[in-house]
């Protein structure tokens, strides 16, 4: 499985993962999911099934707006 793949399976955006291979680190829940997708995997479970019934909602981008704003809150 690529990490587009995986991100997408998992509703995240692919570049988060990518700069995480470029630091040399995985975040331990993500590194978790993995393990036990591979676990799923190796015994024969489809764990693309599973992880797509699941209602993942995706992440929004860091530094994102809120709808009508420019750079955050607007001071009253």
């Amino acid at each position: 499985m690529s990490i587009k793949e995986l991100a997408e399976l998992l509703r995240q955006n692919p570049n988060s993962y990518t700069n995480y291979k470029t630091k040399g680190e995985v975040p331990d829940h993500l590194a978790v999911i993995v393990a036990l997708m591979g676990e799923m995997a190796d015994h024969g479970l489809d764990f693309r099934m599973v992880v797509s019934g699941l209602d993942i909602a995706p992440n929004k981008p860091r530094g994102a707006a809120k709808d009508a704003q420019f750079g955050g809150n607007r001071k009253g």
